[in-house]
């Protein structure tokens, strides 16, 4: 099973957006499956997956911006937001986490 690393945005974003159950449940999922979410371009291989919020479902629920490198590194919680809230990073926001995806995989070597 693959580690998991929550980064301080994530935490102080997906605590107001999921229960406590229901983060346990996400983070169990992305340890067993740590390739599910899209990969987002121009970002170094952050993933971007739609999670499900009480009964809204997955078009309504939390996008969980994530990295996974390999099972040497932990898995990393990035950022998250409701699709209410965005649809997408800004491509400023992607060239930001894309520099932030350099310095994990330099922490690996």
């Amino acid at each position: 099973m693959i580690t998991i690393a929550e980064l301080p945005t994530y935490i102080r974003k997906i605590e107001k957006k999921l229960s406590e159950d229901e983060q346990d449940d996400l983070k169990k999922f992305l340890a067993i499956n740590p390739l599910a979410g899209d990969v987002i371009e121009g970002t170094g291989g952050l993933r971007k997956l739609r999670w499900s919020v009480g009964n809204k479902g997955k078009s309504g629920g939390v996008r969980v911006i994530y990295y996974f490198y390999n099972e040497i590194l932990p898995l990393y919680l990035i950022t998250a937001f409701m699709k209410n809230e965005k649809v997408n990073l800004t491509k400023a926001e992607r060239n930001e986490l894309a520099k932030l995806v350099e310095i994990l995989k330099k922490s690996a070597r």
